[in-house]
């Protein structure tokens, strides 16, 4: 017993003794911290949601008593964080966010993840940086007023922690394509992420740089994520695998971006993802009807039908456009943003208000002037797969229509009944083709508008 309390006894004089060189070998203002009582009775008069509305398109100084409450989601104990606290106004599903700008190292020892703080806002600055609010104190850049750093004997006359326990943070899950509802500065959660496989064999950061990495998600949706080259993880290798990573939202270049607090925010632990396929080809699309109508140019449209049974994405897919005999492709419609469904007609028409005026209802999309769906009934058309594959035509590239087979200038041309697949190589026997001065096989008889067409429905 008298050795163990003696022995103890020594470890407390060894400590204090440590303790003494320590605290001589340190400047003063790196070992002095800010007051950091808590506050139980002082409510909030203030919300941050409402501080961020009352920006007013500059950096100017608070006037007002206000004190709002929020939480703190960051940490810099990885020195991935630097001089700021990122504060959200709920401990989950937040509404707002915001950074402060303070003059404290090693901020994590007073101000954990999860705790409630007060701040009074009376005398502070708030501004906007690149998209992202900033509270702070003031200092001038080329003549504009910014948001600087609290100093810090100024921070517990702002920030003051609630006497309450650490709240655990909830953190948002979304997806990439929702990051751009997400308020910045706030805690989320994105799954199914993993970093390009161009990057695999890079580190987090260059050594004293902010690098940006790339991440993915499995469907190939991308988003920055901002690592400073002073964190002590810079060095670590990308990990190569997916999984979950958590992060607060922040803005690049006024690009949505994320910032890590640790390593332990990034769980890239599962199998990558398999390759994700989003271009997709069919020889159940096809031109359905050309329309050149005699009394009225503006009027003209072409159709494509979907014979499928499943929805088909049109992303990569065009048609263009040879004018008279050219080889090269004069114009051409951009049909990415499509998806057809089973038995949908979609119609492009050169003039969308004309169009209307003239059959009663708006097209599916406007091409425009001189556009495939634009032609005088003397051109040749294609459309093209994401792959760059001719699924149909109509005509024959290198040769004027006029006076032809495929000539439906004046008139129209429209698919027989019977067809149900694209063909690459013109066939006239799959087409009624109405014109003015056609050859053999057609009908020089020209059509007018809107009697003589049927757009958007079934020939």
């Amino acid at each position: 017993m008298f050795q163990t309390a003696l022995y103890r006894k020594n470890i407390h004089q060894y400590l204090l003794i440590l303790l003494i060189t320590v605290t001589a070998c340190l400047k003063q203002d790196e070992w002095t911290v800010p007051d950091t009582n808590c506050s139980s009775d002082v409510l909030p008069n203030f919300t941050l949601r409402e501080l961020l509305e009352s920006y007013s398109g500059t950096t100017a100084e608070i006037i007002d008593n206000w004190i709002i409450e929020a939480y703190v989601i960051s940490s810099d104990r990885s020195g991935n964080i630097f001089n700021a606290l990122h504060l959200q106004d709920k401990p989950s599903n937040p509404t707002a966010g915001i950074q402060l700008e303070v003059e404290l190292r090693d901020s994590y020892l007073i101000f954990q993840q999860g705790d409630r703080v007060l701040l009074y806002l009376k005398g502070l600055y708030m501004g906007k940086s690149k998209g992202v609010f900033k509270l702070g104190s003031a200092y001038t850049s080329f003549g504009n007023l910014q948001p600087g750093r609290i100093p810090r004997h100024a921070i517990s006359n702002h920030i003051v922690q609630s006497c309450d326990a650490s709240i655990s943070l909830i953190p948002k899950i979304i997806s990439i394509s929702e990051i751009h509802t997400q308020p910045v500065n706030t805690l989320v959660r994105l799954e199914e992420m993993e970093f390009t496989e161009e990057e695999l064999d890079s580190s987090y950061a260059q050594k004293q740089l902010q690098t940006i990495r790339k991440l993915l998600d499995c469907t190939d949706n991308e988003i920055l994520l901002i690592n400073s080259g002073y964190s002590d993880f810079y060095q670590e290798p990308l990990p190569e695998g997916k999984g979950s990573i958590t992060a607060i939202t922040y803005l690049i270049d006024d690009e949505p971006g994320l910032i890590i607090r640790s390593l332990d925010d990034v769980k890239f632990t599962d199998k990558r993802c398999e390759d994700y396929v989003t271009e997709f080809t069919s020889d159940q699309i096809y031109i359905s009807e050309l329309a050149d109508p005699d009394n009225n140019n503006s009027a003209r449209f072409l159709e494509l039908y979907y014979s499928g049974n499943k929805p088909l994405s049109l992303k990569g897919w065009h048609i263009d456009r040879y004018t008279n005999n050219n080889v090269e492709v004069s114009s051409s419609i951009d049909l990415s943003d499509y998806v057809i469904n089973p038995g949908q007609i979609i119609v492009i028409a050169s003039n969308a208000e004309a169009f209307e005026q003239t059959y009663g209802f708006p097209p599916d999309m406007a091409a425009g002037v001189n556009s495939p769906a634009d032609s005088n009934g003397d051109d040749n058309l294609t459309l093209v797969d994401p792959f760059g594959e001719v699924i149909d035509i109509f005509g024959v590239i290198g040769e004027d229509g006029s006076g032809t087979s495929h000539e439906f200038e004046d008139g129209r041309a429209f698919r027989r009944n019977e067809v149900s697949l694209a063909n690459p190589f013109f066939t006239p026997s799959e087409w009624i083709i109405y014109n003015d001065t056609g050859a053999s096989g057609t009908i020089n008889q020209p059509q007018n508008a809107p009697q003589d067409f049927t757009p958007g429905f079934p020939n």
